[in-house]
């Protein structure tokens, strides 16, 4: 599961008005099915040089994959059928670790509180083990 999109070199992905770079992924952002789609639409705007098609995974963005999880995401890892974060849901709120399933769409925060990073790494590679 990933769709692709335009993002500039400089940062930001291509909004859907083909003129504006938005700084994060979102529902404003042009996306794609297939790579083959998005070439042909990068291939008709100007600065081509300056665009380049990313994919977008889960993994690599999943905030726009899973609309309830909020916050800062520092990490992600899959098991099976499940992408898990460690997260910080506010800023300066403690760390926890977010469950999100793939096939459901459903975002679970476990109930342990981390104060650091450095408290939550051992969590969350051993998540599921």
């Amino acid at each position: 599961m990933s769709i692709f999109a335009l993002q500039s070199l400089a940062g930001g992905f291509l909004d859907e008005d083909l003129q504006h770079f938005n700084k994060n992924f979102d529902d404003w952002c042009i996306q794609f099915d297939s790579y083959e789609d998005a070439m042909d639409i990068a291939q008709t705007l100007e600065n081509q040089e300056s665009i380049d098609i990313v994919e977008i995974t889960p993994l690599s963005y999943p905030k726009y994959f899973f609309n309830s999880l909020q916050g800062t995401i520092y990490a992600t890892r899959q098991i099976e059928d499940e992408i898990i974060c460690v997260v910080e849901p506010t800023i300066g709120a403690s760390f926890r670790i977010a469950i999100c399933n793939l096939k459901t769409r459903n975002v679970r925060l476990t109930k342990t509180r981390y104060k650091n990073i450095p408290s939550i790494e051992g969590a969350f590679s051993n998540f599921g083990e």
